[in-house]
């Protein structure tokens, strides 16, 4: 998200507050281009250039950016200038990246946030690093959002997932660290995970204006239930679903998939986005960890489309004749939407129980190594902040 966003509608990483009718990560201002080495995930890149080799012909990275925004995850700095940077996700990954090339232009934003005096006069061990883990992903934010036009998405630390007041608080505390160094609220989304506890969190910032970006979406429950908490954007990870169904079963929903011959994740996305446009919910979807140009083909019409460069640089080095040009086809619009069928128990007001009901094995199985993985890497960037603070010539 990837995400992390264009400059999307009235809201999302773009926000109720608007810059194009697309949410997190459009724009058409170039960006400068940075020759650095390997750095981490994921800053986001609009491909709305024209890729086109000849007259009369295009790309089919040309074609589909007509029907989705295609963004592709990139961690090289020199895929700039191939890919303009529109919009970029801070996370507890990424400060670990920073912290792994000391020549980066990032590393300052990190010595400045453990050279801050408000956060050194904390008497708790674990509060001053907490508050040196929000600066520095606030400060690495606010470069970000100095290089990039779109959004920035700023992941809320995972250990909070099962606190909604936890998670409110702590996507307050960072809104004021971004008031200080004078981003504005329409520049940020903030990543929340999916448990419901997250999504209620969801609702109460977005009741504020506060853009909220809800991860780990592995089923129709935790997608409907955000889109009733007025989510920004709503992400589903299309290839870890997939990847799930190969060695698991038992999940009413992915089996259901299965039966019509459907891959789980494009089914997922598919329902959630009909669910959305079909009932008048203002979220729109991302589609992320996608793992071929079939994928991609699958989703047109998706709001966006996470995807690896090297399935970029495929689409835009693969020419379609104009005679070929509308062989590729929009899969999901309004009108496709308002054709699909729900159930009655799909269309209830969801609420905590059921919600937890619904949440089937693919779901729970996912959404739990997810949320440890994302805590494990907040530990350590506290620990290693820990190791070097204070920060040597500072």
């Amino acid at each position: 998200m990837s995400v992390t966003l264009p400059s999307p509608l009235p809201s999302i990483l773009s926000s109720s507050y608007t810059v194009r009718d697309r949410k997190c990560f459009g724009s058409a201002n170039p960006s400068p281009v940075f020759k650095h080495q390997r750095f981490f995930s994921l800053i986001s890149a609009a491909t709305n250039f024209s890729s086109s080799l000849d007259t009369g012909f295009s790309t089919e990275l040309d074609v589909v950016t007509g029907y989705s925004e295609i963004v592709p995850d990139t961690v090289v700095f020199d895929d700039f200038e191939r890919f303009p940077p529109t919009a970029a996700t801070v996370s507890s990954s990424l400060l670990l990246g920073i912290c792994s090339l000391p020549d980066t232009k990032f590393r300052s934003a990190i010595d400045t946030a453990l050279a801050g005096s408000e956060c050194y006069n904390l008497e708790q061990s674990d509060d001053r690093m907490t508050c040196f883990f929000n600066k520095a992903l606030v400060n690495v934010g606010g470069d970000l959002a100095r290089l990039v036009p779109g959004r920035v998405s700023t992941e809320v630390d995972a250990r909070l997932a099962y606190d909604t007041q936890g998670i409110v608080r702590r996507v307050h505390e960072l809104l004021k660290l971004y008031h200080d160094i004078e981003v504005p609220p329409e520049r940020l989304l903030f990543k929340i995970p999916s448990t419901w506890q997250g999504i209620e969190a969801s609702r109460l910032l977005e009741s504020e204006g506060i853009q909220t970006h809800m991860t780990f979406v592995y089923s129709f429950c935790q997608a409907a239930a955000a889109a009733q908490a007025g989510a920004s954007v709503i992400q589903i990870f299309v290839g870890r679903l997939r990847d799930w169904a190969r060695n698991h079963s038992n999940d009413p929903e992915v089996e259901a998939a299965l039966k019509r011959g459907e891959d789980p994740g494009l089914a997922l996305v598919t329902k959630a986005y009909s669910y959305i446009h079909k009932y008048g919910h203002n979220s729109k979807l991302m589609a992320a960890a996608i793992r071929n140009k079939q994928d991609v083909f699958n989703l047109l019409g998706v709001d966006y489309i996470i995807s690896p460069l090297k399935i970029m640089q495929s689409l835009k080095e693969s020419v379609t004749p104009p005679d070929e040009k509308y062989s590729l086809m929009r899969r999901l619009s309004p009108q496709s939407a308002a054709s699909y069928n729900f159930s009655n128990e799909e269309l209830v007001k969801w609420d905590q129980y059921s919600f937890a009901s619904a949440m089937g094995p693919a779901a729970v199985e996912l959404l739990t190594p997810g949320l440890d993985s994302y805590a494990t890497q907040s530990k350590r960037v506290e620990e290693l902040f820990g190791k070097i603070w204070p920060p040597p010539n500072v």
